[in-house]
């Protein structure tokens, strides 16, 4: 699981952690108030990896980028390093490529966007390594 960030809050992290037992890899957003405990919830689970502001990995031979921030994100995709570059911040699920780079947001589970104070459709992405493909699945 990769999380855009806005956990907004230490007690979400460790719902994160105990629903979902695979690993998790989050980038903190704007709105997570308390890193401090944030950062102390992630440490009683192996499978949480935190990576401050920006995460570059590899998962199944596809290089992955990530950060909270549309404008990072999109200079990232234009370097044409990653196969995927994925950010959250407006809470809108986006979906396009820059060249060859896939760029996404995948939404908020929260189902409200703070940004224009306004309910909106539950959403998250699952990329499927083998064949590319990025589908958005709404709650």
């Amino acid at each position: 699981m990769l999380c855009c960030g806005d956990l907004c809050s230490p007690f979400v992290l460790s719902l994160l952690a105990e629903g979902f037992t695979k690993d998790i890899h989050i980038v903190f957003g704007n709105n997570d108030g308390d890193t401090f405990r944030i950062t102390k919830n992630a440490a009683a689970y192996a499978h949480v990896k935190l990576y401050g502001e920006l995460l570059k990995m590899e998962i199944s031979s596809k290089q992955f980028a990530m950060n909270h921030y549309p404008e990072i994100a999109k200079e990232l995709a234009a370097s044409q390093h990653f196969d995927v570059v994925c950010y959250g911040h407006d809470h809108q699920f986006y979906k396009d490529f820059v060249g060859k780079t896939l760029l996404i947001n995948p939404g908020t589970l929260m189902g409200y966007n703070p940004l224009t104070k306004s309910n909106v459709a539950v959403t998250y992405g699952i990329y499927d390594t083998n064949t590319s493909q990025f589908e958005i699945e709404r709650i």
